[in-house]
């Protein structure tokens, strides 16, 4: 039997793809809560406090025992708990104090997510492809938000957030293996989607701030910086960190330590007669749009010089051509 908590609460018998799910929100969280604490006695007062909160029933350690005991059947399944074929061992066992659910870290969908992305973090630095393999097929066992529909109390909460928070980071390394493998241009378009859910998670921008820098999209880059430091200004009254802010001195720098050696940037264009005027990197924030422009104006120029340089090599086919030197004779 797998339990998953990875999204709503529910049991999966691995053998024959039965799954056992609870209707009620109150057989929702005490699974959860059972799941979380598996292996470790849950003392009855916990259970109804974390069902019932402030507000229990006035026989609240009866209403508990027939929870426990439909979850128990739920649990067994329809033919009963000696029913051949699959695995039907009793999982919730009651003790002095409480329950426990009788649970191997193995056969939950959240101790398999620790596994892989504690795999892909160990091996990120020496093979990013295979580490960004694993950490998305970690990914891949999420299927909505953590004990969705069954955060009723402190222990369903609690681990949620926690789980969330290890998603997000384990996120935060796929993304990263995939840079290293110089996978820059198929990952914008999502990495664009997290800042825009997570404005003020500071990883997710210097990410995108990354990717669309080693797509040759500087301009692009530096305005992300600009919306980051908007957000986190107006919301929380902070400058972004000193790791966003070294990012994007280093990209107004072009620092060729941001490009990997497979994956090079477009050539710049070759200055004017005039030369374009230097801007200098500042913390001042005020000079970025100044720097986009200045951006903007040399990919013009690019397009320009391409555009000339394919029409003189059109002028010349044209004039070497044999039409054109007999209409000359």
């Amino acid at each position: 039997m797998l339990f998953r908590i990875l999204g709503l609460v529910e049991a999966q018998d691995e053998q024959t793809g039965e799954r056992i799910l609870p209707t009620g929100v109150k057989q929702r969280a005490l699974l959860g809560a059972l799941v979380v604490k598996a292996g470790h006695n849950v003392s009855a007062h916990r259970l109804i406090d974390e069902l019932w909160g402030e507000h229990p029933p006035a026989n609240a350690a009866n209403a508990l025992q027939v929870h426990v005991a439909r979850l128990r059947r739920l649990l067994a399944g329809p033919q009963g708990p000696d029913a051949g074929g699959s695995d039907r061992r009793p999982w919730i066992v009651t003790t002095s104090h409480g329950y426990t659910l009788q649970l191997a870290a193995v056969e939950t969908d959240a101790t398999r997510f620790h596994q892989l992305t504690g795999q892909g973090r160990r091996v990120l630095s020496q093979d990013p492809g295979q580490a960004g393999e694993l950490l998305r097929h970690a990914l891949s066992l999420w299927r909505g938000p953590a004990l969705e529909g069954s955060v009723l109390g402190d222990i369903c909460a609690v681990e949620a957030a926690q789980l969330e928070e290890l998603r997000l980071t384990a996120m935060e390394m796929m993304y990263d293996a995939y840079l290293r493998t110089g996978r820059h241009r198929e990952i914008t378009g999502e990495l664009v989607e997290l800042t825009i859910d997570h404005p003020l998670r500071e990883r997710f921008y210097d990410l995108l701030m990354t990717a669309l820098y080693r797509c040759g999209r500087q301009a692009e880059a530096l305005g992300v910086y600009t919306r980051a430091r908007n957000r986190m200004v107006h919301e929380l009254g902070v400058e972004p960190g000193p790791a966003l802010r070294r990012l994007r001195d280093r990209i107004l720098h072009q620092d060729p330590g941001l490009v990997l050696a497979a994956a090079p940037l477009p050539a710049a264009p070759p200055p004017l007669e005039t030369g374009p005027v230097p801007v200098e990197p500042a913390a001042d924030a005020a000079l970025l749009p100044l720097y986009e422009e200045i951006s903007r104006l040399h990919r013009r120029i690019e397009r320009l010089q391409q555009e000339q340089t394919q029409l003189m090599r059109r002028l010349d086919e044209l004039a070497a051509s044999p039409a054109r030197q007999v209409a000359a004779g």
